[in-house]
């Protein structure tokens, strides 16, 4: 007899219901998510539940006879390694071949974004570099300061520095060229007594 409110859970594999008094004790009171749970539990959408069930990513273990997805402890643990691999920047087909993956062929996908970060910090390293330079020239003469030092220190936290790597920032510039790095503090209007601390904190931080 159907209790009411009922939904048996159905094999995916088989398309048959699975009855509670056949399965293990265990596999009886294990929790399950439905796909709304799931989804915010991660701060994901449902769409994006569906798209990686449809790519083959993570796919319900279970569906009730109604066709509702069901997801398992072990689905739930599966989608917080995805949720880690996506913040490490991978692209969803590298993280479904890091999954699938023996760990010798993970380890390699994994090195091969680490290279990756290293040639774009690289490149914003480079464009630091050119930014400084264009604004260094840009405030040389008479003119002014185009940019002052509260600008550049918002231009710096809009492209996601905080203030340690603001100074590991000044620390480096100091380390490389002393005197331009003088003269570009001086530009942004900072007073010189200022410019002076600030090139000595950065000194003790190298």
């Amino acid at each position: 007899m159907r209790l009411p409110g009922y939904a048996p859970i159905v094999d995916n594999t088989t398309g048959e219901a699975i009855h509670a008094g056949s399965l293990p004790f265990e596999c009886r009171v294990m929790h399950t998510y439905s796909i709304s749970q799931l989804a915010k539990a991660f701060g994901l959408s449902r769409s994006t539940l569906l798209y990686y069930d449809r790519i083959g990513l993570l796919a319900a273990s279970v569906r009730t006879a109604a066709g509702y997805r069901q997801y398992s402890q072990e689905d739930h643990n599966r989608l917080e390694r995805i949720c880690t691999l996506r913040r490490t920047g991978l692209s969803l087909s590298d993280i479904q071949r890091f999954l699938s993956a023996d760990p010798t062929p993970a380890a390699h996908i994994l090195e091969h974004r680490l290279k990756a970060l290293e040639q774009q910090i690289l490149s914003l390293r480079n464009q630091q570099h050119v930014i400084v330079a264009m604004l260094k020239e840009m405030t040389r003469g008479s003119h002014g300061a185009v940019v002052d030092k509260q600008l550049w220190v918002k231009m710096l936290a809009a492209a996601g520095m905080d203030e340690p790597a603001m100074m590991r920032w000044h620390a480096e510039f100091e380390r490389h060229a002393p005197d331009a790095h003088f003269e570009f503090l001086l530009s942004l209007g900072i007073p010189e007594d200022e410019a002076c601390q600030i090139r000595q904190r950065s000194r003790e931080i190298l």
